[in-house]
């Protein structure tokens, strides 16, 4: 058995793309190796900034013979059609046979296609696999046509130490690498996979992003400590500098005293989105005027230069947030308003001031149904929540947005509430954001995501595969947090109607209900998917809304919880069991009669006592079920159907559904069906899969 070693050195690749491009390139020639008939264990795959590496160990040297079918054109084609075929397979020592299906006879070529070496299959197959390599971006460079992320620099490539010749973009395939492109640029020859990382070490070159990430975050840790700080937690921004760098060296900067009266958030999204620096904090949790930068080199006077640089830099960009911060407050946000007139929020959903008018209108609205919002306090919100749109500050940062409002909301003497309604009100952002909680704050983030939602839904405009480019999905899902992780008893629909109705005369004639039906089911889409990654199955939320569309999210997740704590139990997962034969019954047996078997049961033609009990329990349970669910206590409702649990069992145990008398036999369907349509109002049992009860 050997090993395969493979390195593509460039330019710099994006951050962003190492990681996936590495994995694609190993899955790829994994299956390249399969389809040559060779099996292999996939034992690295790293990628730096200039590089991407995959190493396979044991191969073999030569794959294995493989017994080959080939089918061919029917047993009557023309004979032209069958000397074709005999001659595609060239010089192969074939056995021809005949081979038949419910299309007809066919001729079948059989043969032993003997091993080929894995060096001829990788060199055949990595032309295609770098031409065909999916990045999101590539480019052309120089003279030639091939494309790569970046010009590509040099090929390695080894089986068992020796090189597999091929050429992709005029380069040819070497046993040589190249280390740090300043502290070690010098060609390195390579014998194997230990060889190779060793070498790459002697050449300040960290193979493993893992490891750059954790000498950058050890260090920043040490660097802040040593300064009485510590290292505010970014573990996005961790991953991106591991990628911007191959020999990571963190040194701590300053920041002058001056600048650390503007909004923290502006010093820490200047120094992350321009510059990929650490923010810092002190022992209180404040922003302290320090920050950790990552060089990627060891400079000879411990990078003095290097820090006096970076603080430079951030210097001149603060000056300007600091220019944006001083004209911005100079106005009030009310006089901003105008400005969103020429500000286009879509072309077919108008302006950013229309959409101020409707959120002022949605969020009114909803305030009557969230406790403690008022009227006044969410109206002022929602009408100032989209200014800092136009001030200088969002213009050169857009991360603030509505963060910046909040401040400005402050400076110029709002309520505190109205201020921390406006900087809330584009959460959550994603999951793992913080949820708004005060009233305020929830009816305005509530109303502009309804808006989004209906707006674009109306206008035709919906998420489509994995192409999202408004953020649709986003959006439901901080609409999902909102309503359940508030608990607020809404019934969506009419809200999305009423959404609708805000745009005037731009959706006149719309469907405004099929519109809401259509987004309700949305909801509880994006609602399966957040509840899935909360260990919550699909087939359960779908078992409780199925035929019975529902608004109201916070009930539909509390009977969830009921019905998924019931089918925990020996009960529940005994009864679905049940429910499921009682269907498939009466399933057949109306497709074998060609009716229905509905109507009320005649007690009169019960004969057996199973079949008796079985009604008079049912009987007394729907009542009391109809009671609970209308009273939203569905653990009583789940436990009222467990004692239905005995009943069930005897009847099937002692009961014959399909008796000789015809009028007993469609009463014994007819209570099969009374017994899946009562327990229906619960959930639809037939949904729900096998793995539930798992």
């Amino acid at each position: 058995m050997a090993e395969l070693l493979l390195e593509l050195l460039s330019e710099e690749i994006p951050a962003r793309m190492q990681k996936l491009a590495a994995t694609e390139l190993g899955a790829r020639l994994d299956q390249a190796l399969a389809e040559g008939g060779v099996q292999g264990r996939l034992a690295h795959c790293h990628a730096t900034p200039r590089r991407l590496m995959v190493a396979f160990s044991d191969l073999p040297i030569v794959s294995a013979d493989r017994a080959i079918e080939r089918r061919g054109p029917r047993v009557d084609a023309p004979e032209k059609a069958r000397d074709g075929f005999l001659k595609s397979l060239g010089a192969a020592d074939y056995t021809l046979g005949e081979i038949e299906d419910k299309k007809g006879r066919f001729l079948v070529a059989s043969y032993t296609e003997p091993g080929r070496s894995t060096v001829e299959i990788v060199a055949a197959a990595m032309p295609g696999i770098l031409a065909g390599f999916p990045w999101p971006k590539s480019m052309r460079w120089g003279n030639g046509e091939a494309r790569w992320v970046r010009p590509l620099q040099s090929i390695l490539c080894l089986f068992d130490g020796e090189v597999v010749p091929f050429a992709f973009a005029g380069i040819e395939s070497d046993r040589q690498t190249f280390g740090h492109r300043f502290m070690a640029p010098d060609a390195v020859v390579v014998r194997d996979v230990d060889d190779y990382r060793d070498h790459l070490i002697a050449a300040r070159v960290m193979l493993e992003a893992a490891d750059r990430r954790q000498v950058i975050e050890a260090k920043a840790t040490e660097l802040a400590e040593a300064a009485g700080y510590t290292v505010r937690s970014d573990p996005v921004l961790l991953d991106e500098i591991a990628g911007l760098v191959e020999w990571p060296v963190p040194l701590l900067g300053r920041i002058d005293a001056d600048f650390m009266a503007l909004p923290a958030e502006v010093l820490v999204t200047t120094m992350r989105a321009n510059q990929k620096y650490l923010a810092l904090e002190d022992g209180a949790g404040r922003l302290a005027p320090a920050f950790v930068t990552v060089a990627n080199i060891e400079a000879p006077d411990g990078g003095a230069a290097i820090i006096a640089g970076n603080e430079r830099v951030l210097r001149a960009r603060l000056w300007d947030a600091r220019f944006f911060w001083e004209q911005d407050t100079r106005s009030s946000l009310e006089s901003l308003l105008p400005k969103l007139d020429v500000m286009v929020f879509h072309a077919e959903l108008g302006s950013m001031r229309e959409k101020v008018d409707r959120l002022e209108t949605l969020a009114v609205r909803l305030a009557d149904s969230i406790p403690g919002a008022g009227r006044l306090l969410v109206e002022r919100a929602a009408r100032l929540a989209k200014a800092d749109l136009v001030s200088g500050m969002v213009g050169e940062f857009p991360e603030v947005q509505g963060i910046m409002g909040g401040y400005y909301a402050r400076a110029q003497g709002e309520p505190e509430t109205v201020a921390q309604a406006i900087a809330e009100h584009y959460r959550p952002l994603g999951p793992g954001d913080a949820c708004p909680t005060a009233p305020t704050s929830i009816a305005v983030a509530l109303a502009d995501k309804l808006d989004t939602l209906a707006g674009f839904f109306a206008a035709g405009i919906r998420p489509t595969g994995s192409k999202d480019p408004f953020a649709l999905r986003r959006a439901a899902l901080g609409l999902i947090r909102l309503v359940i992780e508030n608990g607020l008893r809404l019934d969506l629909a009419p809200l999305v109607e009423l959404a609708l109705g805000t745009h005037g005369q731009r959706f006149a004639g719309f469907d405004a209900a099929a519109l809401a039906r259509e987004l309700v089911g949305f909801l509880i889409d994006r609602l399966k998917v957040q509840q899935r990654e909360l260990g919550v199955r699909h087939d359960l939320i779908e078992a409780v809304v199925a035929g019975r569309p529902d608004g109201d999210l916070v009930r539909i997740v509390a009977r969830v919880a009921a019905l998924r704590a019931f089918l925990a139990t020996s009960d529940g997962a005994d009864l679905l069991a049940a429910l499921r034969r009682a269907g498939n019954i009466v399933a057949i047996e109306e497709k074998k009669d060609g009716q229905r078997f509905t109507g009320a049961v005649d007690p009169v033609l019960l004969e057996e006592p199973a079949e008796r009990r079985l009604y008079e329990e049912l009987e007394a349970a729907r009542a009391a079920i109809r009671a609970q669910l209308a009273a939203e206590d569905y653990a009583a409702s789940m436990a009222a159907l467990a004692r239905l649990r005995p009943a069930v069992d005897g009847f099937f145990d002692n009961v014959m559904v399909n008796a000789e008398e015809p009028a007993v036999r469609a009463n014994r369907l007819r209570l099969l069906t009374m017994l899946h349509d009562d327990l229906a109002a619960i959930a639809d049992f037939s949904v729900i899969e096998e793995a539930a009860l798992v």
